[in-house]
């Protein structure tokens, strides 16, 4: 809720009028609820610019945190936010930092005195509630977008594409393969075809506990598009349940090949390529 003019120019008065003292008090309470997780002079930087923002804030007349002249303090608040939440700390201690002045005004406001000081003290509060939500809201959405990011990359960590042989690269698939990791082994796959200009792709499912319906389509539209990019794939790690699976689900590969293993998979694409006979005839002529 926001502080009309008297009560913001009250709260200014009062916060930048015993600066080093709130700071330092504010400082200490936020300090013992941190347990030593962050260093004094971080904290004070920390608790001097929300300090500065409010005050500032405040001397510009109506506190309205939705309001055009707050968005120092907006700012100052979402930057505490994504700092915590980078750090590792919980929503709850980073909101914790901002109720924490209301103790410090508490204080100012019982020595102030005056017939208006528990008024000043109702409405103030109310503001730093409005402040520990919007910082709490803040925390929340830094976490979820850290979280999205971190999803990403462990999907393009669990989805690598290496080259075997000259014109023979290979996807490893470990664990469930869902809709989405699908479509990142089918971009990587087509991109490192173009990038290395590889005819023949292995993707070995030894990795993947279990094969169903889905899971079969999905390796299916990448064989798919990695032939309409001119490649071949072959399908190893062909395990004995697995085949039991793929027959009692009536799952047709048609003719793409099927191996039991990566080195049985590679072994077919040399032997395709002329390169095992190549081999085999230099033993023999050695």
């Amino acid at each position: 809720m926001a502080l009309s003019a008297e009560e913001s120019d009250r709260l200014a008065a009062l916060l930048g009028g015993h600066a080093e003292r709130v700071t330092q008090r504010w400082t200490e309470i936020v300090a013992g609820s941190l347990r030593g997780r962050l260093s004094q002079a971080e904290l004070r930087r920390q608790v001097h610019d929300l300090h500065h923002a409010i005050v500032s804030t405040g001397e510009q007349g109506v506190i309205d945190l939705s309001a055009e002249n707050a968005a120092e303090l907006r700012a100052t608040l979402s930057e505490l936010s994504r700092g915590r939440a980078r750090q590792g700390f919980s929503a709850t201690e980073t909101a914790i930092s901002i109720f924490a002045l209301k103790d410090v005004l508490a204080d100012l406001v019982q020595e102030a005195g005056g017939d208006k000081a528990l008024h000043d003290y109702v409405a103030f509060s109310r503001l730093v509630d409005e402040l520990g939500l919007f910082t709490f809201e803040s925390f929340v959405r830094t976490r979820e977008s850290l979280i999205a990011d971190q999803a990403e990359q462990l999907l393009e960590l669990s989805t690598p594409v290496v080259k075997l042989w000259e014109g023979v690269v290979a996807v490893p698939l470990v664990g469930t393969l869902d809709s989405a990791r699908a479509q990142v082994v089918m971009e990587r796959l087509l991109q490192t075809l173009v990038d290395t200009s590889s005819p023949y792709a292995i993707i070995d499912i030894t990795g993947v506990p279990a094969v169903d319906t889905q899971v079969a389509q999905h390796i299916l539209k990448t064989v798919v598009a990695a032939r309409l990019m001119g490649a071949d794939c072959i399908i190893s790690g062909i395990r004995p349940q697995i085949a039991q699976t793929i027959v009692a689900l009536g799952i047709e590969f048609g003719d793409i090949a099927t191996k039991a293993s990566l080195a049985d998979a590679l072994r077919h694409v040399l032997r395709l390529t002329g390169v095992e006979n190549s081999r085999r005839q230099s033993r023999r002529d050695a």
